[in-house]
């Protein structure tokens, strides 16, 4: 049984931070980087910043990109894999 999940979109993401009271660029002002910075992890895989993102909307990056995470048989992928 495959219980593939999608990424969540862009959107999805920008609109839980701003639940939040905040943008991605003030959450990147605020971890020490460029205020356009962090939405390089929209687009690509970055560790760094899924975390960042993910630790500010208190859930593990894997619920916000599945795939960078998780095999097409939904076995974690290994780091350095």
């Amino acid at each position: 049984m495959n219980n593939f999940r999608n990424d969540w979109h862009q959107a999805d993401i920008i609109a839980a931070l701003r639940k939040r009271g905040t943008t991605l660029a003030a959450v990147s002002r605020e971890a020490g980087l460029s205020s356009s910075t962090l939405a390089n992890t929209l687009s690509r895989p970055w560790p760094k910043g899924e975390w960042i993102i993910a630790n500010y909307l208190e859930i593990h990056p894997s619920e916000i990109w599945p795939s960078r995470y998780f095999d097409s048989y939904g076995e974690l992928i290994k780091a350095g894999a």
